[in-house]
């Protein structure tokens, strides 16, 4: 299962150099997760309102070239591993070809108040 998102690099992203500034990249592949999430049919808010949340449990994360200011981007998410309690994803930022950014990120739900919970069943199904 693979998705892409795409999006232009901002003057905002970027240091003072024009560069990418690091920590965008994790901001990059959030908003890469969030539309994956949405295009698979998971509406977040209804979601938040039974009580649960995806959390962000680990990153694993390698910077492999640097973006630039103007940069138009593609994020592809890629389902690495499903369980009953965790969703393990790859997530890899090129710019054309050339690979920028190479995250694994394990993701888990979690209740509102904070209490770790399973995946819910119509989740683990629209990721099989």
């Amino acid at each position: 299962m693979s998705h892409t998102f795409t999006l232009r690099v901002y003057y905002e992203d970027t240091d003072m150099g024009g560069i990418v500034y690091h920590a965008n990249f994790l901001r990059f592949i959030e908003r890469a997760r969030s539309e994956w999430v949405r295009d698979l049919g998971n509406d977040q808010n209804a979601m938040r309102d039974a009580g649960l949340v995806w959390v962000v449990h680990r990153i694993e994360a390698d910077f492999r070239a640097p973006g630039r200011f103007d940069d138009v981007l593609t994020v592809r998410t890629e389902v690495q591993a499903v369980t009953p309690a965790r969703l393990t994803l790859q997530q890899v930022v090129y710019r054309d070809e050339v690979e920028l950014f190479r995250a694994q990120v394990t993701v888990v739900c979690m209740t509102t108040e904070g209490k770790p919970v399973r995946l819910p069943a119509e989740i683990r199904a629209l990721l099989q």
